[in-house]
């Protein structure tokens, strides 16, 4: 049975990732901060899963900041692969606190990579980049692209990239970065801007809420649906060499389309009840963000397959079934890897 250690085990990617994974087989271990009340709502219907036999679901307290609990963790778990998904992920808030980001999301993960290199060096690794990573570079982006950051959550990103990189040649570790664009689903943190239009069509719908305030609606992406890209992150474990890929859909779409399209799925005008907020600008804009896949399509078989409007149309429906049903944030989507 392949054991896995998985870092950020309780956001988005982690909670798929652990679906993907247990139903694959694995034996797989989760990294939780101690906090004073819960936050496993996006794995606690994994207990209760079928596929999840034998108690192969195992959470354990630790944090990036804490290099000696890290090595002591890896050396008692010995695991297979290792995916460090762990990071404070807003962009905006990394304006407000650079130095906290940089801490988990750059030294943190030197402390991972440091722990892994000295107690089990034949682990393969997986660090979660980050398509902000290329910033002011012209789209489309792709492995080759420049990186041009201009976020200290990017800057942050930037340095946990180029550290993967260093003790893969250095140390001749698995070690691999996914630069992963825009991904999302019924699962996205609430504060991130897809499932923040989401969750007030749905609670606009129901009367609950008038308004929402936006920041920047001409920034484009590339959006994607989050149980592919984690699969995505599986394959590049599981190849004969160690390199560092793009996922990406290849699709661009800006803020105003996805405002217009998640609106429209719930039958309500969006320029009714959208306004701009200029507390969300933020001091520097990633115009454009916009993937080249083609690497992964061909080394790893791996294509995105849920188009724009498809993922814009779950997502409001899952927040309008979550209004209606009076459920918590992330008791929607479940999906079962098989």
């Amino acid at each position: 049975m392949p054991t896995a250690f998985i870092t950020g085990i309780t956001g988005q990617d982690g909670s798929y990732l652990a679906e993907l994974l247990l139903a694959k087989g694995y034996l797989v271990y989760g990294l939780i901060r101690r906090s004073s009340t819960f936050n496993t709502a996006r794995i606690d219907h994994l207990y209760q899963d079928p596929h999840v036999k034998d108690y192969r679901l195992r959470l354990v307290y630790g944090d990036l900041n804490d290099g000696a609990r890290l090595h002591a963790l890896l050396a008692e778990i010995k695991p297979d692969e290792i995916y460090n998904l762990a990071a404070q992920a807003h962009v905006q808030v990394s304006f407000e606190m650079p130095e906290g980001t940089g801490q988990t999301d750059a030294l943190g993960v030197t402390r991972l990579l440091e722990s892994v290199r000295a107690v089990c060096p034949a682990a393969r690794f997986y660090q979660a980049g980050s398509s902000e990573m290329f910033g002011s570079s012209p789209a489309p982006q792709n492995e080759d692209t420049t990186l041009l950051p201009r976020s200290p959550y990017a800057i942050a990103k930037l340095y946990a990239h180029h550290m993967t990189r260093n003790y893969r040649e250095a140390y001749g570790m698995f070690a691999v970065s996914g630069i992963l664009f825009n991904h999302e689903s019924p699962r996205r943190g609430a504060t991130f801007v897809t499932r923040k239009i989401t969750r007030a069509v749905a609670a606009i719908k129901a009367g609950a809420q008038d308004k929402l305030f936006l920041g920047n609606l001409d920034a484009r992406r590339d959006w994607g649906f989050a149980p592919e890209y984690v699969e995505g992150m599986w394959r590049m474990l599981q190849a004969t060499t160690p390199r560092d890929y793009v996922l990406a859909t290849g699709e661009v779409h800006s803020v105003r389309e996805f405002v217009e399209r998640a609106f429209a799925r719930a039958g309500l005008d969006w320029q009714q009840h959208v306004e701009i907020d200029p507390r969300y600008l933020r001091p520097t804009e990633v115009d454009v963000l916009q993937g080249d896949a083609s690497r992964a399509a061909k080394d790893l078989g791996w294509k995105a397959q849920t188009r724009f409007h498809e993922l814009a149309d779950l997502m409001v429906d899952a927040d309008l079934q979550a209004q209606q049903q009076g459920r918590g944030e992330f008791e929607v989507v479940t999906r079962h890897f098989t």
